[in-house]
């Protein structure tokens, strides 16, 4: 059984434009499509990368995976079960299965905690043991992540370095022994030198604890790495689904061939090719019929303007949502 299935997700956000607006425009309101019918699951154990531009939806999604947020419409399954028809018991277990991993070691941690209240505060919050065995636990997560108890249970944030800081957000999603971990960009505020140490600890976390995890990222050379599918996210949509070695090495979508040929390569005799797109990212709000990606590709075609594409199996586990491929079946 698969650990997590999103089907149809939809997050939109309503606009209320102010008077002179609604006088210019004739429109009352603007709807941003952040999450337009999104589909995909996961099985347990897998890592599942999610990229794309900035504005794409990844975080927003994410949100609503994490019941942070109330999708506008679809359904989001855990172990067979919708979150919507989760009880107050069952949401309080969901949100221990399910926990995060912030961007910004800098800004999540309570400045006010030292080490050992930050990775205890969720154990007590769901009232998960008493003062002898919380303290256990935090020591042998601490430990599981590479922090020295003996030296950190009593330092602030403040006292930190980044990459510790990070290993500590680590532990606090941890300590609660989830079975789904979000990852939203862990890497992006650390230092390079230190991206590395934490990337292997989650994917060494992922092996041993078993858990599953949805790695968000705008870096495709980090997701090769860790990500066991990758999934390609544009203006609400998903654009492409495969293996991580397929998505990479033989890139469908126009959008997908165009991100995967920015990516660095460490070479100096290395010519990069021109990237297949053009323009600036379409804006989210009422987005036109048709591909949300026409205004920006090289081959857009009629049908392109007008209908807008499914996500398709197009190879043995590899989809697209492109006309390009009309011919192949739908998911």
């Amino acid at each position: 059984m698969a650990i997590l299935e999103v089907s149809q997700l939809r997050q939109h956000f309503y606009l209320n434009p102010g008077i002179l607006a609604r006088m210019l425009s004739g429109k009352r309101t603007g709807v941003i499509k952040a999450v337009d019918g999104v589909n995909f699951q996961m099985e347990p154990g897998e890592i599942l990368g999610l990229a794309g531009e900035s504005g794409c939806g990844k975080s927003t999604l994410s949100l609503a995976v994490a019941k942070l947020r109330e999708p506008t419409s679809g359904a989001i399954l855990y172990k067979g079960k919708d979150l919507s028809e989760m009880n107050r018991a069952e949401l309080k277990d969901y949100r221990r299965q399910v926990q995060l991993i912030f961007q910004d070691p800098y800004e999540s941690l309570n400045p006010r905690f030292t080490v050992f209240d930050l990775v205890a505060e969720p154990l007590r919050a769901l009232d998960m043991g008493d003062r002898h065995e919380i303290r256990e636990r935090v020591i042998r997560t601490l430990e599981l992540v590479g922090i020295r108890p003996d030296e950190y249970l009593e330092r602030y944030p403040h006292q930190m370095s980044g990459g510790e800081r990070q290993r500590v957000g680590i532990a606090q999603a941890m300590v609660l022994e989830p079975e789904l971990v979000i990852a939203d960009e862990p890497l992006s505020m650390l230092d390079v030198s230190i991206r590395a140490g934490i990337l292997d600890l989650i994917r060494d976390l992922s092996e041993r604890l078993h858990f599953s995890c949805i790695y968000i990222s705008h870096d495709l050379s980090i997701l090769s790495n860790i990500s066991d599918r990758l999934m390609i996210m544009y203006l609400g949509r998903i654009m492409e689904l495969g293996k991580s070695r397929d998505v990479i090495s033989d890139p469908l979508h126009p959008y997908a061939q165009a991100l995967i040929s920015a990516v660095p390569i460490p070479d100096p005799a290395y010519r990069r090719p021109t990237p297949k797109i053009h323009g600036e990212v379409s804006q989210p709000i009422d987005p036109p019929p048709g591909c949300r990606f026409q205004n920006r590709c090289l081959e857009v075609m009629d049908v392109c303007k007008k209908d807008e594409p499914e996500l398709k199996e197009i190879k043995d586990g590899h989809f697209g949502a492109c006309h390009l491929y009309s011919s192949t079946k739908s998911t």
